[in-house]
């Protein structure tokens, strides 16, 4: 069929997060690649990607891209489905025979719910849904695809049988073809990675257990799942080779030092062709564990390792165990001190709200994110999506009403959990407090005055994201 994936218009400062999987609005604007609408429109001849919110675009400038579409596929999420779902209505209304289907962690977990609230949507699929996709656009009866859940002619919903998930995942091809013919790649950015970057994954599924992330739980998995290393080096090699402005490369697998050996297996492989030498200008960076040992980070820096995103997520040990973070903050503290003395930069994430959170740890994990000084940081608040085990345990503890209403209309988040001893509206107060805290230090402003007065392109980038920043904090005010 004629195919058009599509990342639907959303709201003014919309952030995709990872492979743009969640959004929110962050506190430096920032844009991460499509790449799970990517890898199902790389298998599908003849298809076309849209991220709109990335290219500036709204309704106007894209309808006329599904006038002669025979299948339409949007991303979406637990926040944007409203949104995406008034998309749907505007093709339905506009492609009338058009089939239209709907990916994502919220329809993974809540099918019948999703279409049941979103009347234009002919189906969803469940978990992972790569060749569910190539199924349907291949023109397999619905009845047939394996991994969906789908509206009858009489209106009625049949939810087929699950599709297996992907084990050899050299069958999968590369995305970073699909982001060179459909995307400008300019239009992605992050405050911590080199501009222009480009991200994908090397692998799926995480094996670590935590309560509250999103994806492990209800389309990944928690069996990391792998690429050979010589198919990610040459997906590599082809962004060296196709993309030549590019700076940095992104392994956006969720954690990629899950699997030691082949961290640095694949350390060494991108060493051999030149990543860490004098004189190369492209670097790499990845999502870490803060547990990995001086021995693996020593490979990693070696062979041109530039940063780590890091989840902390809490400085008090009580919370990272009743989140199943199977981390130990002495653990974490000597990691980062490991990663300071080997030049390895750190974008440290953390969460207030989580389960045991009182306004002692909030001023525990404040303290100890100063103490270890990673270079930048992001501060979240715990978000209950559905299909997490934090979802279920919210709901039976009534920490929350079990809406869907993460955000704000104008995408800030809401803090959603409110607890008898720490109301929800003191945590959120609590994130603005802990940025203040954190980057309005002598020791911090010198740092990134530094950095500015380095680079003039860095100082323009930082301008730029200290009046996003303030901007950030005055609609959280407003939010609230």
């Amino acid at each position: 069929m004629r195919s058009l994936f599509l990342q639907a218009p959303s709201f003014d400062g919309y952030d995709g997060g990872a492979g743009a999987r969640y959004q929110m609005k962050r506190e430096v604007r920032s844009f991460w690649y499509p790449t799970w609408l990517a890898q199902p429109a790389a298998m599908v001849e003849g298809s076309r990607l849209i991220d709109a919110p990335a290219h500036d675009l709204g309704w106007d400038d894209i309808k006329h891209e599904v006038d002669d579409k025979e299948l339409v596929i949007l991303h979406t999420s637990t926040p944007s489905f409203r949104q995406d779902s008034h998309t749907a209505d505007l093709i339905r209304e506009r492609n009338p025979k058009a089939l239209i289907g709907m990916i994502g962690a919220k329809v993974a977990v809540e099918a019948e719910k999703s279409l049941l609230a979103a009347r234009s949507v002919d189906f969803v699929c469940r978990n992972e849904f790569d060749f569910t996709i190539v199924d349907v656009a291949n023109g397999m009866p619905l009845t047939e695809v394996d991994g969906i859940s789908y509206r009858a002619a009489d209106g009625t919903i049949i939810h087929n049988k699950d599709r297996a998930v992907v084990e050899n995942m050299d069958l999968l091809p590369f995305v970073a073809p699909i982001y060179k013919r459909d995307l400008t790649i300019e239009k992605y950015f992050g405050g911590y990675l080199k501009h222009p970057y480009v991200s994908f994954y090397t692998g799926r599924g995480c094996k670590s257990r935590c309560t509250f992330c999103l994806w492990p739980q209800t389309v990944g998995g928690h069996n990391y799942r792998t690429r050979s290393i010589p198919h990610v080096i040459e997906e590599v090699k082809y962004v060296l080779r196709e993309m030549p402005s590019v700076k940095e490369i992104f392994f956006d697998d969720d954690t990629l030092t899950d699997n030691l050996p082949r961290v640095e297996e694949l350390a060494r492989a991108l060493g051999e062709i030149g990543f860490g030498k004098p004189g190369f200008g492209v670097s790499w960076s990845c999502n870490a564990k803060a547990n990995v040992p001086h021995a693996t980070l020593k490979v990693l820096r070696e062979n041109g390792l530039r940063l780590l995103l890091v989840g902390y997520e809490s400085g008090n040990q009580k919370i990272l165990i009743n989140i199943k973070k199977g981390l130990r903050v002495d653990v974490a503290r000597q990691f980062t001190k490991d990663c300071h003395e080997l030049g390895i930069v750190i974008h440290g994430t953390f969460i207030l709200g989580l389960p045991g959170e009182t306004l002692e740890t909030i001023e525990e994990t404040i303290r100890f994110a100063i103490e270890i000084n990673p270079h930048t940081i992001q501060v979240s608040l715990a978000a209950p999506y559905p299909g997490t085990f934090l979802y279920k345990q919210a709901v039976e503890n009534s920490w929350f009403d079990g809406t869907d209403h993460l955000l704000t209309d104008g995408g800030t988040q809401i803090a959603q959990l409110s607890y008898p001893h720490l109301p929800a509206p003191v945590i959120f107060d609590k994130v603005e407090e802990f940025y203040k805290r954190f980057y309005f230090r002598p020791r911090k402003i010198g740092a990134i005055v530094g950095e500015m007065l380095r680079d003039w392109d860095m100082m323009k980038r930082r301008l730029r994201e200290g009046v996003e920043f303030f901007d950030f904090l005055r609609q959280r005010k407003e939010a609230a």
